[in-house]
């Protein structure tokens, strides 16, 4: 008995030492398999850190308005004669635009000049008589009522002369009113009126209206709490603005804004501003609804990257840089403020560090990463 159980112990040592070793064996192959498998790798999108200058800008959108607009009407009555310009055309100041027929105009204005000189005739004669007659009543000849009646006739044709003096400027200037000039350099717009047509003096219609677009402006409207930082900025230096037309391709237009309202308006918070553009080559129009970028300051020199970048967590903003080792650090930053898709960094990035923008969500500290071909 005591033969058989020395066996069956022995037998179950031996069975130990044979399954230890099984195990031994098994775990060292584990191992070896782990070893010789390649570590994976995070792909990921990454831009370096740029240090170049940042406007400081408003956003808003705007109305083009034209700085002068002229509504011209015909001072005299009567009917169109000529027109010398088309619908749409540019004009200059003092153009002739068209005349109305000058004829009775002329008519009036030889029968004033000629009255004139009937009047002045008459001056001349009443001043003879009341230079002979001066002589005559010293030495009683004649009475002195006599010669006052002679000094009043000729002060009255004095008199007489200058309204007819008047009346010859008048018909002179309502012979000029036939001509219709351009009162300012724009374009002008419908034609009311064609030649043949009869028009009257300052109707309701005017001929045609006028529209300056060189220089013109972008009116626009910002919050009141932008008010004491443009009125600051705008004490040092003037304001560059710009306008940038709806239409696709169109490249912006550059101004300087000119002009602050007086008051804010109660019931929205927003104050008017007015831009003024150069517009030489006639890129806005009035009428246009533009975007407009008001630029306050240019900060020099400050990092930059796109704001994707940036991730929020628990402890702050950071963003996920790659190292010289292909590996991912995660780096606390601050963030000054964003311009359109980029964001300043005001501390925690160097010029030229490489920051992840795309594939954050996969990665930790220490990841190693391959990078995508892109931005």
């Amino acid at each position: 008995m005591k033969t058989s159980l020395f066996k069956f112990v022995r037998l179950a040592s031996s069975a130990a030492a044979v399954a230890a070793v099984l195990w031994t064996g098994a775990c060292s192959s584990s191992g070896n398999n782990t070893s010789g498998r390649a570590i994976a790798e995070s792909p990921v999108s990454v831009v370096p850190v740029l240090q170049k200058d940042m406007p400081l800008e408003i956003a808003s959108v705007g109305r083009v308005d034209a700085i002068s607009t002229v509504s011209v009407k015909a001072q005299v009555g009567g009917e169109v004669k000529s027109v010398y310009f088309k619908e749409g055309q540019v004009v200059r100041k003092g153009d002739r635009l068209l005349t109305i027929e000058p004829a009775p105009y002329e008519i009036a204005l030889k029968q004033a000049e000629s009255l004139l000189e009937k009047d002045r005739a008459l001056l001349r004669n009443a001043q003879a008589e009341a230079a002979r007659y001066a002589s005559l009543v010293e030495k009683d000849y004649v009475t002195k009522q006599q010669y006052d009646t002679l000094v009043a006739n000729r002060d009255v044709l004095t008199a007489a002369i200058q309204a007819d003096e008047a009346g010859v400027a008048n018909a002179r200037l309502q012979l000029a009113y036939t001509t219709i000039m351009s009162p300012i350099d724009g374009r002008t717009g419908s034609l009311m009126v064609n030649a043949g047509n009869i028009i009257k003096a300052n109707d309701t219609a005017p001929v045609v209206v006028i529209y300056q677009t060189t220089p013109i402006y972008a009116t626009f409207s910002v919050s009141e709490q932008y008010l004491p930082r443009i009125k600051e900025f705008m004490a040092k230096e003037p304001l560059k603005t710009m306008a940038i037309p709806d239409a696709n391709g169109q490249p912006p237009v550059t101004g300087v804004l000119t002009f602050i309202d007086n008051s804010i308006d109660s019931s929205t918070g927003m104050i008017t501003l007015k831009a003024t553009f150069d517009n030489r080559d006639e890129a806005l129009w009035p009428g246009q609804f533009v975007s407009v970028r008001l630029t306050l300051t240019t900060d020099k020199g400050v990092m930059v990257v796109p704001s994707q970048a940036i991730q929020t967590g628990q402890a702050g903003q950071y963003v996920y840089i790659v190292k010289d080792d292909l590996t991912a650090e995660m780096r606390p930053i601050k963030v000054g403020r964003t311009v359109g898709e980029d964001s300043i960094i005001a501390d925690g990035l160097k010029p030229g560090e490489r920051v992840v923008t795309d594939g954050q969500l996969r990665l930790t500290p220490g990841t190693r990463v391959a990078i995508k071909a892109g931005r």
